[in-house]
């Protein structure tokens, strides 16, 4: 299946996954600042409503296998993919290093997923995964790289621009970019800011833009476990070159303040990389007369942190 990124793609993603995820929650957090509580989706974040397009849409062009789909991922993705496939009623395989923390094998596990561990690092994980969605016939999917994962994500927009009329700005933690590419291809149509954070040590994206092409970068934050990625992609290199985009680092300092600050003044638990998104406005504040919102994009956290 060919697919790009684009407006037409995301509105065709809003009808297949209408009815299937929660529509996100916007809520006031001070003058001119608004939450969007997407944190409180299926499975704990954002990745949910990629996940489904993706699946939805291979089923739309009967390309959907009866090996089902398998993903390398432990994180937010592979929580999505487990979920989206057992919505769609097919089975899901996800690779994981043999380090991975039990809790996190346990949630796969209880979404209907068969995990499989293999060798130390994601890497290896990935390569297995590659090979058994070569020998087995299983669709393979990725955590943020695919336009029909981005096109997913991007729905988000639609649903907080009609709760904020007139909204200016959002604002949004980027890791391998499919959410905020998604993001900003929406909201291009409509003349919004989209300011693209991301920790100071995990800057895929600003170091993308930099060098005018996706490169490796080391990854060292307190948010790297979901903002973690090495390497951008390319739709989201392509949207951040418009001039209607901000990238905009921050220090892990701030980052756990921000953190702190959602628990403290709201009791909203979100995990670091969602906190990185209100970390980056907390350091230019909301300027008098604008609307914007933050987008806290995920909540699977260990709460001892707080």
């Amino acid at each position: 299946m060919e697919q790009q990124l684009d407006p037409t793609a995301i509105r065709a993603a809003a009808g297949r996954i209408a009815g299937h995820v929660r529509p996100v929650t916007v809520a006031p957090a001070a003058d001119g600042l608004w939450y969007a509580l997407e944190h409180l989706q299926h499975t704990g974040s954002f990745k949910a409503r990629g996940a489904y397009n993706f699946l939805a849409a291979h089923a739309e062009a009967g390309a959907l296998p009866a090996a089902g789909v398998t993903i390398a991922s432990g994180g937010n993705a592979g929580l999505a993919c487990a979920w989206a496939a057992r919505t769609h009623g097919i089975p899901a395989t996800v690779f994981l290093p043999a380090n991975a923390p039990r809790i996190k094998v346990e949630r796969l596990r209880g979404y209907g997923a068969e995990v499989r561990l293999t060798g130390d690092r994601y890497a290896e994980a990935l390569a297995t995964c590659r090979e058994f969605a070569a020998d087995s016939g299983a669709l393979s999917s990725h955590a943020y790289d695919h336009p029909l994962i981005a096109a997913g994500a991007g729905t988000l927009f639609e649903e907080i621009r009609a709760a904020l009329p007139g909204l200016d700005a959002l604002v949004v933690a980027v890791g391998g970019g499919g959410l905020f590419a998604g993001l900003a291809t929406a909201a291009r149509e409509h003349g919004v800011r989209i300011v693209a954070a991301e920790p100071e040590h995990c800057r895929a994206l600003n170091a993308a833009l930099a060098a005018g092409r996706p490169v490796d970068v080391p990854v060292d934050s307190v948010a790297s476990d979901s903002l973690g990625a090495t390497r951008v992609s390319a739709d989201a290199l392509r949207a951040a070159q418009h001039p209607d985009v901000d990238s905009v680092l921050v220090p892990d300092e701030a980052i756990t303040a921000a953190r702190r600050a959602l628990w403290e003044e709201h009791r909203l638990v979100v995990e670091n990389g969602a906190a990185t998104a209100l970390a980056a406005l907390r350091t230019a504040p909301v300027p008098p007369g604008k609307r914007v919102a933050v987008v806290l994009c995920g909540a699977n956290t260990d709460l001892a942190g707080l």
